[in-house]
């Protein structure tokens, strides 16, 4: 093991339904394989034509995932980060608009010699040239996760292309696990295994035939359910995995290594290693079962009617939570009710406050109602990207007394946009040029809050935003008392604000909640969390 001519492939695939948990199956399968000594790293591969999910509505798609380099992700990689050490990158996840894009490039830039372009072999062997690229890296095991189900029309190259794989890098190099829906039927009184038939037999057809089977259900399936789908599906019983629901996705990894899951996978790929180190999520999944107190986080957003649109933010606080074995609870809150009915109605009862990321004016008015209520109650705020942004503007407002102050993103034409953009980028047409994305430096006020929460004076974070705070306005909002605690010091930009009349108030350009992970909190999550226990307690 160790060059990459010796990686070897799992290729996930999944049937009957989409969000049955392939991108966590893969991330805890990529777990216990790290746990045993490998490197492991990851490629979604999503059939969808947008060149990427930076433009497509969180409520459709869930959140945008953000990586290091800057390239904006489908959520999955977000699980894969948390649950190992994976670099990820622009590398580990494309599109078919990426794929189709780069033939036609190809094809118009006159690289195909005149010959004519097909799906079979140009638009497979642009797939298959990604997926080995990753594996130049110095990994052992690359886990590829198909997105959709088997099926659809728009996976079909991408399941032909990993066809071609298994047949070309052979059965001790690469396998497949079919991830099926077990559904349990309340007026039979059993699970059914005809859908998983149905989804291994489509699977089949194209060409695949699966070593592995995760069996999606709300209960563990017996020996009699296992050895009937292994009959039908031409896989061996002991392949036959449950994925049945878990109190916490973090004890995922335990529950497939209790059914040796791992050590198959071994096996079947001929890997010698070691055994898996579990000790850490064992006690991961502990306090989350055995917490010793518990609190209440209001979420005031605008996309709360799809969780996922705030994924990584949502295990970033429950990751706030183990650090301090403390029970977080959501409240999301819809900040366009704020604005119709007030904010006591609908914090009430919160034991902090946090306003995240967003684009469009919609509810933005609600949010700053928001945090206003946080600092004239001294409830704990923490404001994320957008969430800094609404900060500054409350503080300009109600403190500055500058009452049209706003952002240009919300009212071109506002006399004081003390969030705005750059002036190098104010003429740019293409607005995707002016998104700060990935990671950049900050460096932080020595003894300021955010210095004693990092513990050291520079920090990298990772971006995903176009407005920044107006630096023009940056001595007014000093004066009435707000902290400007960290700074950007490429570019001497805002990126951390604070207050030192506040117990816990805080604003951050960046999103922490990418590099949170449940083995390692980010220190402002589990700062905010210890904070919100003691406001509770005071309460």
């Amino acid at each position: 093991m160790g060059t990459s001519r010796h990686a070897k492939f799992i290729f996930i695939t999944g049937g009957v339904v989409s969000s049955l948990g392939k991108g966590l199956a893969a991330a805890s399968v990529g777990a216990l394989l790290e746990n045993r000594g490998l490197k492991v790293t990851f490629i979604k591969l999503d059939p969808y034509i947008n060149v990427d999910p930076g433009t497509m509505n969180p409520l459709q798609h869930g959140e945008v995932f953000v990586t290091d380099d800057g390239a904006e992700t489908d959520l999955d990689l977000g699980h894969y980060e948390r649950f190992t050490n994976a670099r990820i990158g622009k590398g580990n996840n494309f599109t078919t608009g990426q794929i189709y894009d780069a033939v036609i490039t190809k094809e118009r830039r006159g690289d195909y010699l005149g010959g004519t372009v097909q799906v079979i072999p140009h638009i497979t062997d642009e797939i298959k040239s990604r997926v080995l690229a990753a594996a130049d890296a110095d990994v052992d095991i690359v886990l590829v996760e198909i997105g959709g189900t088997v099926g659809d029309i728009e996976s079909l190259p991408f399941l032909e292309s990993i066809r071609q794989m298994l047949v070309e890098l052979g059965p001790q190099n690469a396998v497949n696990c079919h991830m099926t829906l077990v559904p349990y039927i309340p007026t039979a009184g059993e699970l059914k295994t005809k859908p998983t038939q149905h989804s291994v037999r489509e699977l089949r057809e194209i060409g695949i035939q699966p070593q592995f089977l995760l069996c999606r259900a709300d209960r563990p399936l017996d020996d009699d359910i296992k050895r009937k789908i292994a009959l039908f599906c031409n896989v061996p019983q002991d392949h036959v995995i449950t994925c049945a629901d878990a109190e916490t996705i973090y004890e995922v990894p335990l529950l497939l290594h209790e059914q040796g899951l791992d050590d198959k996978l071994a096996k079947a790929l001929n890997i010698w290693s070691r055994g898996a180190n579990l000790k850490a999520w064992r006690e991961i999944v502990r306090r989350v079962k055995e917490p010793k107190s518990e609190v209440t986080i209001a979420i005031v957003g605008k996309y709360v009617d799809l969780t996922d649109s705030y994924k990584s933010l949502n295990e970033a606080l429950r990751h706030g939570g183990l650090d301090n074995e403390c029970r977080v609870n959501l409240r999301f809150v819809d900040s366009e009710k704020i604005e119709e009915t007030g904010a006591d109605k609908q914090l009430a009862g919160a034991h902090a406050i946090l306003v995240p990321g967003g684009f469009g004016t919609r509810g933005v008015e609600g949010k700053i109602l928001a945090i206003q209520y946080a600092r004239e109650r001294s409830v704990p705020f923490f404001g994320i990207c957008l969430g800094l942004q609404c900060a500054v503007i409350e503080h300009a407002r109600n403190v500055c007394n500058l009452e049209t102050a706003m952002s240009r993103e919300f009212d071109k034409d506002a006399r004081h946009c003390v969030i705005d953009l750059m002036p190098d980028q104010e003429n740019v047409v293409d607005k995707g040029a002016t998104m700060r994305l990935g990671s950049d430096p900050c460096r932080l006020e020595p003894g300021s809050l955010a210095h004693k929460i990092y513990g050291k004076p520079l920090i990298d974070e990772r971006h995903r935003h176009r407005y920044e705070v107006n630096n023009e306005y940056r001595e007014t909002l000093v004066a009435g008392g707000l902290i400007l605690s960290g700074i950007n010091p490429e570019r001497d930009l805002v990126e951390i604000v604070e207050r030192a009349d506040h117990p816990w108030f805080l604003g951050c350009q960046f999103h922490p909640e990418f590099k949170s992970k449940p083995t390692a909190p980010h220190p402002l999550f589990a700062s905010f969390v210890a904070a919100a226990m003691t406001y509770a307690r005071g309460t």
